[in-house]
């Protein structure tokens, strides 16, 4: 059919429109690579199990996505013509700001923020499906939900009391997107401290791989808290399930995942011992034993067995898996700096500290003395270096090596 010639187009901007679906971003996301993507199309994506960016074909050295505010604000103002939701508490506040919601869609979303607040159980699912929705579209609407009256502390509430699993992944992922992307998250970090830990154990017991995520991001952050560290201390089946989730998964932003929240929780003896009691030694060997694991991966599986081998308990443990200080020797000057450091801090506790022979053996048969000398030469802290010195006179006791007999400073050796 033809268009009158008077119609006007409108003509979307290359640079708003999603690489993926082609449509213009709600939420703009960038990768490590720089790329910026809407959100639900890299999370799908990501999700699928794929480890590229989808428009270079890099292989990504991190999955985490990062929102772009400047691009987010220039599509906001772009859509120019869109209303603010009415009645909000921020509304009268916000007549210039624009969010793509219609307005029979506006009165759903002021309905939805209304049953939960009024505690309508009924309709909990549906509500914070709509809330959910709404929130993640833009950090305006984030903003409009959190300070709706009553809305974080009746939220909070379901969360801690509702025995539905469909309801508290819902929620999980809602308290996730708050976490990372507002600035009021403060108010809701406060009220979960209140809250029981049991949902946490269901929903990592129970729940879909993305809430299980969620899960885990969430008690790492609340793990800030010295009284959160204690509950979840008092909380045995929790640590057991963090481990479990850690074990059983292959999904790399899983790992990460149950990797931050377990060096979140992990400061005092207790949870160390408990930590080793559920196998923390062998799952950390076996993801160091991965060939296709990224370098933030590797790094925090260093950094956790460091903070386990303060211990005598985790010295013991580390120095009987010769498959863990094998892998641990063999990262090193590897993957980064980090992760070598920490290495070392490890290899340091066993070899050093306890003068384990078994573990000391261990790392010997994986070129220990070679890659502790050529660790003194990096850039490496005045703490490691003296660290690196001491394993050194513990390697070169039996070492049957030719370079037992050189001195320490061996800056004719090259590093591969």
């Amino acid at each position: 059919m033809a268009r009158h010639k008077n119609e006007l187009y409108v003509t979307v901007p290359s640079l708003f429109r999603c690489p993926i679906s082609m449509d213009v971003m709600k939420s703009p996301v960038s990768l490590c690579t720089g790329v910026t993507y809407d959100r639900s199309s890299i999370t799908t994506w990501l999700n699928s199990g794929h480890n590229t960016c989808p428009a270079t074909a890099q292989i990504l050295q991190s999955t985490d996505i990062i929102p772009n505010l400047t691009l987010r604000s220039l599509i906001r103002c772009w859509n120019n013509s869109l209303l603010v939701l009415p009645d909000s508490p921020a509304a009268h506040n916000r007549q210039s700001e624009s969010i793509a919601f219609s307005p029979v869609e506006q009165k759903q979303i002021l309905e939805s923020l209304k049953n939960v607040v009024n505690g309508n159980s009924e309709c909990y699912s549906s509500s914070v499906s709509v809330i959910l929705e709404f929130a993640v579209f833009s950090e305006e609407n984030l903003e409009i939900v959190l300070n709706y009256d009553g809305f974080v502390t009746a939220i909070v509430e379901i969360f801690d009391k509702f025995a539905e699993i469909e309801v508290l992944e819902l929620v999980i992922l809602l308290f996730e997107f708050v976490i990372f992307e507002s600035r009021e998250k403060q108010k809701l970090i406060v009220e979960l401290h209140r809250c029981s830990l049991s949902p946490f154990d269901k929903i990592l017991r129970r729940g879909k791989l993305n809430s299980r995520i969620s899960a885990a991001k969430v008690l790492e952050s609340m793990s800030m808290n010295e009284e959160t560290r204690n509950k979840i201390k008092q909380h045995e089946n929790l640590l057991a399930e963090l481990c479990k989730f850690l074990s059983s998964e292959t999904d790399r932003k899983a790992i990460d995942a149950a990797l931050s929240a377990l060096i979140a929780v992990t400061s005092s003896k207790f949870v160390k011992t408990e930590l080793i009691r559920f196998g923390i030694v062998r799952t950390g060997a076996q993801i160091l034993s991965s060939a296709d694991q990224t370098g933030p991966i590797i790094e925090k599986t260093m950094k956790l067995l460091e903070i386990v081998s303060t211990c005598t308990e985790g010295r013991s443990a580390i120095s009987e898996d010769t498959k863990c200080v094998s892998a641990i020797t063999d990262k090193l000057m590897k993957v980064s700096d980090t992760a070598t450091e920490h290495g070392i801090g490890v290899i340091h506790s066993v070899c050093y500290l306890s003068r384990d022979r078994t573990a000391r053996d261990a790392a010997m048969r994986s070129n220990g003395l070679t890659k502790v000398l050529l660790v003194m030469q990096s850039d490496c802290s005045g703490r490691v270096k003296q660290m690196c010195g001491e394993l050194v006179k513990v390697f070169r006791v039996n070492s049957k090596s030719c370079l037992a007999s050189y001195e320490t400073r061996m800056s004719h050796i090259t590093p591969y």
